[in-house]
């Protein structure tokens, strides 16, 4: 009987103590990621506050007002034009289109429910109706404007889809988001609705594509934790590499002959980072791509982006050795490889990307202010400073040689990345970079779906997104 008894007190605790780990994750989970939970289309209590209460305005972080409800209770969105369409990713729409936009993904603060008790007995006493706080995001919404300018009258990029995406690598702060092709949120009817280029999908924190040689920071990353000789050792490039029964060619099927990593970096060959994944391994590059964020989940704070892959699963030498070239089944988002970029910048650490940047109440209640934090430390400052050093050699001499910039010393990886879409071939352009400069801590993603090279598509847009950041957005 007594050790009956015994072992129900042990069960009893043991139950006891899981609810209360249960109980404190539970807390920790609703004030970290409550939004996501709040603004999900299944809550009943978002969708009644929706008309019951006047959503707070949103504005961008030079004051522009970007949606405010008028006096009827509708959503409006501001009168520009060019950047009500360059931030509706940004925001969502008042239809909920766009998933996890701000308009939902913050409406715990934009329906004010985190107004206290007596601000609510206040407003109930005076027979108004309750308003919600105003929330101040750290986007630019002209910069946002510019960018989509950029892609829709650019020779190369006109009438492509494709994502930007620009951060403050020391802080995270999010200055561009932009998606294309963009909408008018004022304007949503048929066509936009069944138009096949998707444009409710954000493809900057939604798409997961192969993020081509860009991934080579990675790959050229892994080579210097993993190997003594790594930034002296001679490769041989050929124009192509043969793998199994499998030939591996660069881009234009190029030969580079002798090359250090530094070169190869420089002209992105493939045959060499072929040779440095198949050198290192799968399992160490694996291990690199995942410091970097790869394989986790990403719950931030204030956005919502898809996870990237790094392949878990065992594969043959053909794969791995495209792997190090940033193809065979890897994939990334716009906004994950522009955290990568940055975290090379910010001497290996790497900042959650933050939108928040202010919250007050219809009374200037401060609720909220910015807030940074870091997500990981990717690598040590001593690899990051050389990447660097490699970085500005790709913009300098380099297949990046299209996004320099008069008086500012621009660092940067491009990428061509085959994939197959609807059952046909294409190659997406990417861009990654920074600038080199702590005035201007800014770093910048580039992809342009079927846009080919790199370096002659996305490169020239972020040159012209540089380029506004240097008149614009000085620290």
């Amino acid at each position: 009987m007594k050790q009956q008894r015994l072992r129900f007190r042990i069960l009893a605790f043991v139950v006891i103590g899981l609810l209360g780990v249960a109980a404190v994750y539970g807390a920790y989970s609703v004030t970290m990621y409550g939004s996501r939970w709040f603004s999900s289309a299944k809550n009943t209590r978002y969708r009644s506050a929706k008309r019951a209460v006047i959503q707070g305005d949103i504005v961008d972080r030079n004051g522009i007002v970007l949606a405010s409800t008028d006096s009827e209770g509708k959503r409006t969105y501001q009168s520009n034009l060019a950047s009500r369409r360059a931030v509706v990713h940004l925001l969502g729409d008042a239809d909920g289109n766009v998933a996890n936009g701000v308009d939902s993904f913050q409406a715990n603060y934009l329906l004010g429910f985190e107004t206290g008790l007596s601000e609510r007995v206040s407003a109930l006493i005076r027979g108004e109706t309750r308003r919600g706080d105003n929330v101040m995001i750290t986007a630019d919404s002209k910069l946002c404007a510019e960018i989509v300018s950029t892609f829709e009258n650019g020779e190369k990029t006109k009438g492509l889809n494709g994502a930007a995406v620009v951060m403050n690598y020391k802080t995270g702060e999010v200055l561009a988001l932009v998606s294309l092709p963009v909408f008018d949120p004022l304007k949503v009817d048929e066509s936009v609705k069944t138009d096949n280029n998707h444009p409710f999908w954000n493809r900057a924190t939604q798409s997961t594509l192969p993020p081509g040689s860009t991934f080579k920071i990675i790959t050229a990353v892994s080579s210097m934790q993993n190997m003594t000789d790594a930034l002296t050792h001679v490769y041989e490039c050929t124009g192509a590499t043969q793998v199994m029964d499998h030939i591996i060619q660069d881009y234009g099927k190029e030969q580079h002959g002798k090359l250090t990593l530094q070169k190869a970096f420089r002209v992105s060959c493939n045959n060499t980072f072929a040779q440095i994944a198949l050198t290192v391994g799968d399992d160490k590059l694996r291990k690199t791509a995942e410091s970097f964020g790869f394989n986790q989940n990403f719950l931030f704070r204030d956005v919502v982006v898809e996870n990237s892959n790094y392949p878990t699963t065992d594969r043959n030498n053909v794969e791995i050795a495209w792997s190090g070239a940033g193809q065979s089944k890897v994939v990334a988002t716009p906004l994950h490889m522009c955290m990568v970029a940055a975290a090379i910048a910010n001497d290996g650490v790497m900042m959650e990307p933050r939108l928040l940047g202010r919250v007050e109440s219809p009374t200037k209640v401060i609720r909220q202010k910015f807030t940074q934090k870091v997500y990981t430390t990717a690598c040590t400052p001593e690899i990051a400073a050389t990447m660097q050093t490699y970085m500005k050699d790709v913009v300098a001499n380099g297949t990046g040689s299209s996004a320099q910039v008069s008086g500012l010393t621009i660092a940067g990886k491009t990428g061509s990345a085959e994939a197959s879409v609807d059952g046909k071939e294409t190659t997406h352009a990417w861009f990654v970079g920074y600038i080199a400069d702590e005035s201007y801590p800014y770093a910048v993603s580039v992809m342009v779906e079927g846009g080919g090279s790199g370096g002659g598509v996305a490169a020239p847009v972020a040159k012209k997104i540089f380029q506004y950041l240097k008149e614009n957005a000085k620290k």
